[in-house]
């Protein structure tokens, strides 16, 4: 052979060899890209969301897909970044406060599926019951429209006052017509409402939130929200995401044998599975 076509084997082998060599990398990237297409950052509060989230975290990997559990302090975060495309899913509010968002700022995401309950609760440090609220007892309740028509709809039903009929599950105070105690109504940040008991008579707080601030909903409420309630938490996605593999399997998770398990478990009473 001579030199001319032992120089054409010799690069015809090179080049052979080159395109083996990108042939092994492209299908060893395949996998890790497939595995990466399957990250998903789930948005929750910290409490019994966040401990469901890593429960769901663990059922969600036997599939192949990898859950980034972000947990938001701020729950007011959250439908931002779910929108923004900072997360792809979330998992921290009840429909009608979801409703409310959505409405009022045009979010464009969406609920996939129910999660829980957390029957809102009446706390006191200075009555045993609501029949022993003083004249102009002070009555903290959450600030944003659909946690406080909840605690409003929630005092009704204990007969403390009455409220206009037709005013929905979105009451204000403007919607008390009889006050016969002449409450006064305090409005709170959601997420501080239990750090106001020494300043009020008593405050409606969010289950999760009572949790977090150390109260313990089955024996220091002193009135409850009723199981059935309309206020079941939801998963919430972008629209454009509503009907992806990837959803289905979230929402599955959620609904597993093994999560209403840790719910009986972990909360029996306090956390009410809502699926």
């Amino acid at each position: 052979m001579n030199d001319t076509l032992r120089n054409q084997a010799s690069s015809k082998t090179l080049l052979a060899a080159a395109l083996g060599a990108a042939l092994a990398l492209g299908l060893a990237l395949a996998p890790a890209a497939a595995r990466a297409a399957q990250t998903i950052k789930l948005g929750v509060e910290n409490g019994p969301h966040a401990e469901i989230a890593e429960h769901v975290k663990q059922l969600l990997a036997k599939d192949g897909i990898e859950v980034k559990v972000v947990e938001l302090s701020d729950y007011a975060q959250q439908n931002p970044a779910l929108a923004a495309g900072d997360l792809d899913a979330n998992s921290f509010q009840h429909l009608p406060y979801l409703e409310e968002q959505v409405k009022a700022r045009g979010y464009k995401i969406t609920s996939v599926g129910k999660t829980i309950v957390f029957p809102m609760g009446v706390y006191s440090q200075k009555v045993k019951s609501l029949a022993d609220l003083p004249q102009g007892a002070k009555l903290a309740v959450p600030n944003d429209p659909s946690n406080e028509g909840r605690a409003l709809l929630l005092f009704q039903s204990k007969g403390v006052f009455k409220l206009r009929p037709g005013s929905g599950i979105t009451p204000t105070p403007a919607d008390i017509t009889e006050n016969p105690k002449k409450v006064k109504i305090v409005e709170v940040d959601a997420a501080q409402v239990a750090h106001f008991l020494p300043d009020v008579t008593a405050a409606a707080v969010n289950t999760n939130y009572a949790i977090q601030g150390k109260l313990d909903p089955a024996k220091d409420a002193i009135a409850r929200e009723a199981a059935d309630s309309p206020y079941v938490n939801v998963i919430v996605v972008r629209a454009a995401d509503a009907q992806k593999p990837w959803v289905q399997k979230l929402v599955a998770a959620y609904h597993s044998d093994e999560v209403r398990k840790l719910i009986a478990a972990k909360w029996p009473g306090v956390v009410v599975p809502g699926f």
